[in-house]
């Protein structure tokens, strides 16, 4: 390959890495093809972009970067494939969707997660877990109106045992 083929390429990379705001290293080198077009049929289901790369080529677009990618370095060995999405925990959850089925791969090498670098297989229940921003948002927004559903179920509640009170002391007086 032409060394100007390779830097379209790993500018490539970069600019489809910079589009979202997290990224999952994977091994799925493994998969036969059945299972590698199950794999792409679930990533586009969960709006994941799946890129197989080239380590040294991604090791450029990285550096190419802004940020320290450092610790995703050692990881890039063997074949990987790059996993994009805007939903930090998607590609975790789609990964073991695939790993209760019984298959072995996709594995997860490291994973790039709203500024913070996860290394390791053992990293794959912490990051399923991760709540996206926009769950985080709706939990703010849940216990805010929390308190307000509460103090208008006491207004109602209180205006109906007032207008029991009052509707009783007017029987009475008849």
């Amino acid at each position: 390959m032409k060394k100007e083929d390779k830097a379209i390429i790993i500018d490539k990379i970069a600019d489809t890495l910079k589009e979202y705001s997290c990224f999952y290293l994977t091994e799925t080198a493994g998969l036969d093809a059945e299972k590698t077009s199950a794999l792409r049929r679930a990533c586009f289901k969960a709006d994941i972009k799946l890129m197989v790369v080239k380590n040294t080529l991604l090791h450029k677009a990285l550096e190419k970067m802004e940020g320290d990618f450092e610790e995703l370095y050692p990881v890039l060995k063997q074949s990987t494939s790059i996993m994009c999405c805007n939903t930090g925990n998607a590609p975790a959850k789609l990964i073991k969707d695939f790993v209760k089925k019984g298959d072995t791969l996709p594995r997860l090498k490291a994973a790039y997660v709203e500024e913070t670098i996860y290394v390791g297989e053992d990293q794959l229940e912490t990051l399923a877990n991760i709540k996206s921003k926009n769950e985080l948002i709706a939990d703010v927004v849940a216990l805010l109106q929390s308190p307000a559903k509460n103090v208008i179920s006491g207004l109602q509640s209180g205006a109906t045992k007032l207008h029991g009170i009052l509707e009783t002391l007017s029987k009475k007086e008849d």
